[in-house]
């Protein structure tokens, strides 16, 4: 992602600081991996430089939530006030609390999924609403609302289809070593497969055109599904972007949905098998290469035999040898088959992205629905692909 970050009066260009670094004095971040980085901004800084939106522009605010009774109140309110014309939905994910009655009464609008996961929510989230531009954030309470105008208007303003909140520590709480470790390590694996840098790979915080949220497949259940909008603007070539944001603790009574060694098996997974949907010619090379190496390793010693004694005393492991061949080539030819269909897979879903008007038409007053080369709200295949 292109990474920027909001100073001052504006957005200035670059480096966001590493995911989990803390915050000085003042709401000042600073990388640990770049000291020479320009700071966060404190709110009100960012609250100040905040963009009018266009008249006509459709903003919904989209909180997942589950068991967030003592946070989802303060989550609504502050977006509310922080963009007064967006529309704010909550979608409760089977919460034994009193969530709904706290976002009811904070002026949300509550709507239920009952498949568990976030990565269910978000489905149904992005099928059901309908806007221009789609705030994607946890009901938390832990990321700025007030930042949220200056987010979209990078969206309206710029043309990017999905802007990202880097996550800057303000409490050593707020980001456990682990889950930060973890977060750094995903990204480095996710830019390393597709070639660009990721950043904060599992905030929980973003904003996203319309042509984003109706041309995303949502395959993931759960936390995974951060790992999916990431590889979803990779995969399709889009304009992204990065902005480094404070990220405070969890109010006292609020406990993270977040395991640490089993949703990160599942983002590892993912990866995995995003890869394997995405990139199958350096997938299945892979496997290939490693089946090969063992073919040869072990052939090496019979080989050697043979070239001494011109007998093959060990046909068990020569069996094994001819199989572990077979089965590399047979992997290499299914990744040369699959590298095809992804292109042909590709090339629908960028059809598809391409059909629906950008952020720029959106923001030039051009809303949703009434371009006649993009589907309207009422267009059956305004809904998400799948």
């Amino acid at each position: 992602m292109t990474d920027r970050l909001i100073v001052g009066t504006g957005a200035v260009t670059g480096e966001v600081p590493r995911p989990g670094a803390d915050v000085g004095p003042g709401g000042a971040g600073r990388s640990e991996a770049a000291a020479g980085s320009a700071p966060v901004a404190a709110v009100g800084d960012v609250a100040a430089a905040r963009p009018e939106l266009p008249g006509g522009v459709s903003v919904a605010v989209l909180v997942p939530c589950y068991n967030e009774e003592v946070t989802v109140g303060s989550v609504v309110r502050a977006f509310r006030e922080a963009l007064p014309a967006a529309t704010v939905y909550v979608y409760d994910n089977n919460s034994s609390d009193g969530t709904v009655g706290e976002a009811t009464s904070a002026g949300a609008v509550v709507r239920r999924e009952a498949l568990q996961g976030k990565g269910n929510v978000v489905r149904r989230m992005f099928a059901d609403v309908e806007a221009d531009v789609y705030v994607l954030v946890d009901g938390d309470d832990t990321y700025e609302a007030a930042a949220a105008p200056a987010l979209v208007g990078l969206v309206l303003d710029e043309g990017f289809d999905l802007v990202n909140g880097s996550r800057i520590s303000q409490g050593e709480e707020s980001f456990r070593r682990g889950h930060a470790f973890g977060n750094r390590l995903l990204g480095t694996l996710v830019s390393r497969v597709f070639g660009r840098p990721s950043g904060d790979l599992l905030s929980g915080y973003k904003v996203l055109s319309r042509r984003f949220v109706k041309s995303f497949p949502v395959f993931a259940s759960g936390f995974e599904i951060e790992t999916e909008l990431t590889v979803h603007a990779f995969g399709l070539e889009m304009p992204t972007t990065e902005v480094a944001l404070p990220y405070r603790e969890r109010p006292a009574g609020s406990e993270s949905k977040l395991s640490t060694f089993g949703d990160g098996f599942r983002i590892v997974r993912t990866i995995g098998r995003l890869l394997r949907s995405e990139r199958p010619m350096a997938f299945f090379s892979l496997i290939a290469l490693v089946l090969a190496v063992v073919a040869v390793v072990l052939a090496i010693p019979l080989g050697l035999t043979f070239a001494h004694t011109h007998q093959v005393p060990r046909l068990p492991t020569a069996v094994l040898v001819t199989g572990l061949m077979i089965l590399a080539f047979l992997s290499l030819a299914a990744g040369l088959i699959l590298d095809t269909v992804t292109r042909g897979r590709h090339e629908a879903k960028a059809l598809r992205y391409l059909a629906i008007p950008g952020p720029l038409e959106a923001g030039g007053g051009s809303v949703r629905g009434t371009s006649p080369t993009g589907p309207g709200p009422a267009d059956p295949g305004s809904g998400p692909v799948g």
